[in-house]
């Protein structure tokens, strides 16, 4: 399972994958640990939406995410690294962000801070300096990118996450573990990566729940700011 980390100019994240479950036994525990892997994935891809949250440790460094995604539409949440954090909205081809003092503090010194207290920026998110988000709050791709990367994978036991039956994947190089639900729809329920200088858990749930994801109003071209 692949650990993407995201770093910009005013955002550096870091995302895991994992979260979902049903009723009846879908029959994956007994599928190959790559067939596993693709019914996770393939899921997770055509679900409407899904809620992510949890925490990483990339080195020293503290990475946060709360975000909520809707397919073909966009995401909003929060973020956070080592304490600093903001709020992010995107809807179809702009990105929205809203930091807190000491995150506009950092992008563009004191002055910026009380320019932009309680204000939210606008930029493209496919050119520029929120580009690099767009993987992030974009369903189809965040599943691409987080389940497609791994080594090789070995299957552990069935067991309870969350509340909800699941089987485990391991890989063999990084020690990562994602739990996959062995009940209804076999979306990824969470991940667990546990050494290697990258230590946290991120979780999956409220799949196909209805979101509704609007731009925020009076936002302030990110293009306009100099500096």
């Amino acid at each position: 399972m692949r650990v993407a980390a995201v770093t910009g100019v005013v955002v550096a994240v870091a995302v895991l994958a994992g979260c979902g479950g049903g009723s009846s036994s879908n029959g994956v525990a007994a599928k190959t640990p790559a067939e596993i892997l693709a019914a996770a994935k393939s899921a997770a891809t055509q679900a409407s939406a899904v809620h992510i949250a949890g925490s990483i440790q990339e080195g020293t460094t503290p990475l946060t995410l709360d975000l909520h995604l809707v397919a073909a539409k966009g995401g909003k949440g929060h973020m956070s690294e080592s304490g600093v954090g903001f709020d992010i909205v995107r809807v179809g081809d702009k990105a929205y962000i809203r930091g807190s003092e000491a995150f506009y503090k950092q992008f563009g010194g004191a002055s910026a801070a009380q320019l932009l207290k309680g204000k939210w920026l606008v930029g493209s998110a496919t050119s520029g300096k929120f580009a690099a988000l767009t993987p992030l709050t974009d369903l189809q791709a965040f599943f691409t990118g987080a389940l497609g990367g791994h080594h090789t994978l070995t299957k552990g036991a069935e067991t309870t996450v969350n509340g909800q039956k699941a089987i485990a994947l391991k890989d063999g190089a990084n020690g990562g573990t994602l739990y996959i639900a062995t009940t209804g729809t076999p979306y990824p329920i969470e991940l667990v990566s546990p050494g290697n200088g990258k230590q946290g858990k991120v979780t999956f749930d409220q799949w196909n729940t209805t979101v509704t994801i609007t731009a925020p109003k009076g936002a302030i071209d990110i293009s306009k700011l100099s500096g």
